[in-house]
């Protein structure tokens, strides 16, 4: 069907909505501004003198549609022409005009969107028969249903359209596109699971019927000038094959242009690609691969089938399966028709037959009648003439055995090649019924693993995020312990400090009483003698006293958390002190001891110079030496009841 075919039917929709009273006519306003409208959606210059002259005012009323035709064949539909506009603006206007009449509500409401009704108003026209009113037949609508169920990875069902035929048999002949958008957004004509998988499958038909996309999918490219390998979109028509970043169609990277010369050749593989191809044009050659070795044979096949159709000179491989299928039901129906023929000539050439038999019968009851001189001399003629009149009804029943042996043999040879064909058909819908259930699985399968690294990548996900957590924590802790760790070593580090420096002060204070005891006492002087032994008791208390406050404040300072190794050396300290404190202790009394043993007796003539109370009876006098003896005793008695030795009074002046 050419380009001014496909265009009429649009704009006969465009005419009938215009067509209010539904009488074949239109006014004047109206065809004018159809007129301008299709000049514009054409893209072609407007011509307003011609308008002007073809619509002018007469007196023959409204311009009929036999009046129109005249000026749209010579004026739009001549200069229109292919590639120079848009069609699918051209449809869109012509349904714009149409649906707001015709389309009812109800069609909206079910399962056919505004964007799907008018995709599938395209494709009816692209498979509706070439005569007005526009319909389409049985076979092409099932071959739109099939095409649509197939997007759909579904299965058709030919059930709901028998029924609806056998209820209406008004369709049989044609349905129109209003009761078929009506019926299909019914759900009269196909099972539909969901309204967006319908949706997705009508678009994927429309555009490869209406936009004359042969093949589209993935493949992957190697680039001409850094020669990589990049995975693009392709999508080929028959005349050229583009390729794009993705599946949006959004970003268009290149186009090869298909032309006469051009050639599509398998490639071995290499740089670690399989199933490689290339496309040779004159300018260059495209490199590329595909996932499998069915996908390669799949693109090779389109691509060539798409420069056949070039070369033939042919824009739409749907249309050119129109015109295929359109012969075949022609040729089906032509044998079908002479089948009828045949078997009308065999039944009107019977009573013929059965008519000559009769006059013979009546001939041969006339001459038994005469006698049997006439049965004797009339016998041979009897069957002469029998055998005379008999031979030319023989020769056409021959003939006609013949003819129906023949008939017989052909339409046997043409039921063989059916059923051949129909095996094939069969066969080959088998191999595409397991093709689909091995990729339905296929699918399935990598679905499932899909889900599978997906729970597995979550896992992941979640086991790190816990193992930056524990990490943190870890270091978290680890910084804290390295900050008591710190603060524990300053602190012992300053208990040590105190403890060298109170053992410092210890043996400084040990030092001169050490010196003191080791020195002896004067001779001549009592009360310097006894100083020492006074004093003792005094450095011992005052020693001990700052021994306890050093386990005090060792006892105290120390952290109720610290090492073991700092808690062994704090008790090794300790230790030391107590065990020097204890040496200390018992090495005191030995001191005082030795040193009251080193105290020299006073001779008897110097017993003045002892400290006398003034209790005493001899005031002033010596002391005899019975006295004196007790006198000592006594003092030291009390030395060692109480440790404490008064200080030496004072002696009286003479």
């Amino acid at each position: 069907m050419d380009l001014q075919s496909e265009l009429l039917k649009s704009i006969w929709y465009a005419f009938t909505s215009l067509d209010v009273e539904q009488s074949g006519k239109v006014s004047k306003s109206q065809l004018k501004v159809l007129s301008h409208n299709l000049y514009t959606a054409l893209n072609i210059p407007h011509d307003p003198v011609a308008l002007e002259e073809h619509f002018k005012d007469n007196n023959n009323g409204p311009v009929s549609n036999q009046g129109y035709m005249p000026y749209l064949n010579k004026y739009i539909l001549a200069k229109a022409t292919e590639g120079t506009f848009n069609k699918e603006t051209f449809d869109e206007l012509c349904w714009t005009l149409t649906s707001k009449k015709n389309c009812k509500p109800s069609i909206q409401q079910g399962l056919c969107s505004q964007k799907d009704c008018f995709k599938l108003f395209c494709l009816f026209n692209l498979l509706s028969e070439d005569r007005y009113p526009l319909v389409i037949i049985q076979p092409e609508l099932e071959y739109l249903l099939k095409k649509i169920s197939s997007a759909m990875t579904l299965e058709w069902d030919g059930t709901l359209l028998e029924e609806l035929l056998s209820q209406n048999v008004d369709l049989q002949d044609g349905m129109s596109v209003w009761e078929f958008l009506e019926h299909l957004s019914a759900g009269q004509l196909l099972h539909v699971e969901s309204k967006e998988a319908f949706s997705l499958a009508v678009d994927d038909v429309f555009m490869e019927m209406y936009h004359n996309n042969i093949k589209k999918g993935y493949l992957l490219k190697k680039g001409h000038v850094r020669r990589n390998w990049q995975e693009r979109w392709f999508v080929l028509k028959p005349s050229s094959l583009a390729y794009f970043v993705s599946e949006d169609l959004k970003e268009k990277k290149g186009e090869v242009l298909l032309e006469e010369n051009c050639v599509v050749e398998n490639l071995p593989d290499k740089e670690g690609r399989r199933c490689l191809f290339c496309v040779k044009t004159p300018i260059r050659t495209y490199e590329m691969s595909a996932s499998n070795l069915k996908q390669r044979v799949d693109w090779v096949t389109a691509m060539q089938t798409a420069l056949r159709l070039r070369a033939e000179g042919k824009s739409s491989l749907h249309q050119e399966l129109k015109l295929s299928r359109r012969k075949q039901r022609e040729t089906l129906q032509r044998s079908q028709s002479n089948e009828p023929v045949a078997v009308e000539a065999s039944q009107h050439s019977t009573p013929e037959q059965e008519a000559e038999t009769e006059r013979l019968e009546q001939h041969i009851e006339s001459i038994i009648q005469k006698g049997p001189f006439w049965i004797k001399s009339c016998c041979q003629y009897h069957v002469t003439g029998h055998d005379i009149i008999q031979t030319p009804a023989k020769d056409h029943c021959k003939k006609q055995r013949e003819v129906e042996a023949k008939h017989k043999e052909e339409e046997k040879q043409e039921r063989e090649k059916q059923q051949a064909i129909q095996r094939d058909l069969e066969r080959q819908l088998e191999e595409a019924k397991e093709a689909k259930e091995r990729m339905t699985a296929t699918l399935t399968e990598m679905e499932k693993e899909v889900q599978q690294q997906k729970k597995r990548i979550r896992e992941l996900e979640l086991t790190q995020v816990k193992l930056e957590e524990a990490l943190n924590t870890q270091i978290h802790a680890r910084l804290e312990e390295d900050r008591v760790r710190q603060d524990l070593e300053r602190q012992l580090a300053e208990e040590q400090k105190k403890v060298a420096d109170l053992l410092l002060l210890q043996s400084q204070l040990e030092t001169p009483a050490v010196r003191s005891q080791e020195e002896p006492p004067p001779d001549d002087d009592t009360s310097t003698a006894t100083c020492p032994i006074n004093q003792q008791p005094e450095e011992s208390s005052q020693h001990n006293t700052e021994e306890v406050h050093i386990h005090e404040l060792t006892f105290t300072a120390a952290p109720p958390n610290i090492q073991q190794l700092e808690e062994s050396g704090q008790h090794n300290a300790e230790r030391e002190l107590m065990s020097q404190s204890t040496s200390t202790q018992m090495l005191k009394p030995w001191k005082i001891q030795l040193n009251r043993l080193m105290k020299p007796i006073a001779p008897g003539d110097k017993a003045e110079h002892l400290l006398v109370k003034p209790t005493c009876p001899r005031r002033g006098q010596a002391l005899t030496s019975t006295e004196f003896i007790a006198k000592v005793q006594t003092g030291v008695g009390q030395e060692k009841g109480n440790g404490y030795s008064p200080s030496p009074p004072q002696e009286e002046e003479e």
